[in-house]
């Protein structure tokens, strides 16, 4: 089957979508599916072999422009290829805060209105390219924000189309009015031109059939899959060696970092509980740099001064290394998320968990019996639950084995793809 996998690049930082996407077309790949995973925007960043082409299609440059000013709409497109230049977008994306929904809802709601949009010749250009040059069987488009382009491959008689469904709504419910209520219009009255949806768990699948006002069962969960080279498990602690508590993902207060510093300021100040640290990693960008610096300066004045530390952004051998050097991990999401990779990461290095009951989450923790769940929003709860992990140490490698052996049975790559593979064969088998 050959496949166009068009996904979106995330402005130069590390990004679940980016990373799940580019996982699963190389797992397809491996299974002997024909993949052209096709970025848009900006070029991927991924801590993997980047199996996705040369090319960018939608790059942010034209993309902005067109935006802006209608002499940008009529450019030929020979001059637009100059604009999208991977190595001039990856340049620029490392400036820009481009995926600030704050300043996006003009542009946001004219990429769902698609072809009626002002970024029509962008359409026009990867359709045509689609149709003509790649022919593919089918076509997977990586978040419903791309949904505007689905009904022109549909009017071209172009194959099935199936949108990932990945968090958006966290972006779409940051846009400013008037935008909000029209992207929320325009992505319901667009759902039609798509054949199916995929979650990455009923729970966010069951919110989203409401937030798009879809049937149920027209949205099918096929759970995320690792890459499990290299992981394996953590490194236990010598005697008189602090315990670690760990934090990945990227740093923000969407992600919550600011309540798990609070659960450990908690817990600094208990009493019976053997010695411990708190590390962070992961990408943090310009405008979330402020907000890391509070935490610093809080930990230096208060109790957590000399036990809190970034390690900054890590490749994937070092993010491996630095999961395995924990003790137990979190990460306090104050939204409900909708993939939560970092903690399957966590998983298959048997660490265990403790997350906010909400969400992907709560599913994650029945299913795998990989944790512990906190009441959302609750640093105090959280660090009972966390307090009882550091006392209890055998609980707490028996919920990181279990957790671990769950990840290896079922949150593969390889059960990705063929679970992905059986819904494109279905599609294609069924009358559009």
């Amino acid at each position: 089957m050959r496949i166009a996998y068009i996904t979106a690049g995330a402005a130069g930082m590390y990004c679940g979508s980016c990373l799940h996407d580019n996982t699963l077309a190389a797992s397809l790949l491996a299974q002997g599916e024909e993949v052209v995973l096709v970025p848009t925007y900006t070029p991927l960043r991924t801590d993997e072999p980047d199996v996705s082409i040369g090319r960018i299609f939608f790059g942010g440059i034209n993309v902005y422009l067109q935006q802006k000013a209608a002499l940008f709409r009529y450019t030929p497109w020979w001059f637009d290829r100059l604009l999208d230049s991977p190595t001039l977008l990856s340049t620029l994306s490392r400036r820009a805060s481009s995926v600030d929904p704050t300043q996006l809802g003009d542009m946001t709601v004219s990429m769902l209105r698609g072809e009626a949009g002002r970024q029509r010749k962008e359409i026009e250009k990867l359709v045509a390219w689609l149709l003509d040059e790649v022919k593919p069987d089918l076509v997977h488009l990586s978040n419903s924000l791309q949904i505007g382009m689905a009904r022109m491959i549909r009017q071209r008689c172009g194959p099935p189309v199936v949108c990932q469904l990945s968090g958006e709504d966290l972006f779409l419910e940051k846009l400013p009015a008037p935008f909000h209520a029209e992207a929320r219009a325009h992505l319901r009255e667009r759902t039609g031109d798509v054949d199916a949806f995929v979650a990455l768990n009923h729970a966010y699948a069951d919110f989203m059939a409401s937030y798009l006002s879809v049937a149920r069962e027209r949205i099918h969960v096929v759970p995320h899959g690792l890459n499990l080279t290299g992981h394996g498990c953590r490194v236990e602690k010598r005697p008189g060696e602090p315990l670690v508590i760990g934090y990945f993902a990227r740093i923000c207060e969407d992600k919550g970092l600011h309540l798990l510093f609070e659960a450990c300021e908690r817990l600094a100040a208990r009493n019976d509980l053997p010695p411990f640290v708190l590390h962070a990693g992961g990408y943090l960008g310009e405008s979330d740099r402020p907000y890391l610096q509070e935490l610093q300066r809080k930990a230096a004045g208060g109790t957590l001064a000399g036990r809190f530390e970034y390690v900054g952004e890590l490749d994937r051998f070092e993010k491996i290394a630095f999961l395995q050097s924990l003790d137990v991990f979190s990460t306090p999401t104050i939204y409900r998320e909708a993939k939560g990779l970092p903690a399957l990461e966590a998983l298959a290095n048997a660490v265990p968990t403790v997350l906010p009951d909400h969400g992907s989450f709560s599913e994650l923790i029945a299913d795998t019996g990989g944790g512990l769940l906190h009441r959302p929003h609750d640093a105090a709860d959280l660090a009972d639950k966390l307090g009882r992990l550091m006392l209890d140490r055998t609980l707490a490698s028996d919920l990181g084995l279990a957790g671990q052996q769950a990840i290896r049975s079922r949150y593969h790559a390889a059960e990705m793809a063929r679970r992905t593979r059986q819904l494109y064969a279905d599609l294609r088998n069924s009358p559009r």
